[in-house]
């Protein structure tokens, strides 16, 4: 992988206050991890991305990066290349949330039917009545975003190849 540029996929939740509950980032080949809780701070954020040159996220632009500057202090934008993928998406008449172009694009998650709305709800179930199984549920939700970011990536450039070639 010499010259390679990393990639990492990017996702936060969010509590119903708008704090940042979850940051998880995955960096294909190495893993996906994930913050909790009083874990996220700017320093922690700063060392799950250290390694990686680019930080590709859906709908990151107007919200995940933002939240992370105004919660953190945490200018990721400044500090990495930073690709929004929904636009690549909207380019190809995919449009809607990241779940709705996954299955747009037929991959089907083990979290279906979870939404930010309900990571919100598993989130103040867990500081309320410690449920772990609620903080399990919002981390397999929270991996899967990142996981599936770079699937719809990686569809995304196929799709980009096509095009290229029908266009030559």
């Amino acid at each position: 992988m010499a010259g390679q540029v990393k990639i990492g996929y990017l996702d936060i939740e969010t509590s119903y206050q708008g704090s940042i509950t979850i940051v998880g980032v995955y960096v294909p080949g190495e893993g996906t991890r994930q913050l909790v809780g009083s874990e996220v701070t700017s320093a922690n954020v700063l060392e799950i991305v250290a390694e990686v040159g680019v930080i590709k996220t859906y709908n990151g632009d107007r919200f995940d990066l933002p939240v992370i500057k105004r919660r953190l202090g945490l200018d990721l934008k400044s500090l990495y290349r930073h690709e929004d993928i929904m636009f690549r998406c909207w380019k190809h008449r995919l449009k809607g949330g990241l779940k709705s172009v996954e299955r747009q694009l037929g991959f089907v998650r083990e979290t279906e039917g979870v939404d930010g709305m309900q990571a919100m709800s598993l989130w103040a179930a867990w500081i309320e009545k410690q449920d772990q199984p609620a903080l399990d549920l919002l981390l397999h939700y929270n991996r899967e975003d990142v996981e599936f970011l770079e699937k719809v990536d990686q569809k995304l450039s196929q799709l980009d190849a096509v095009a290229k070639s029908v266009n030559l």
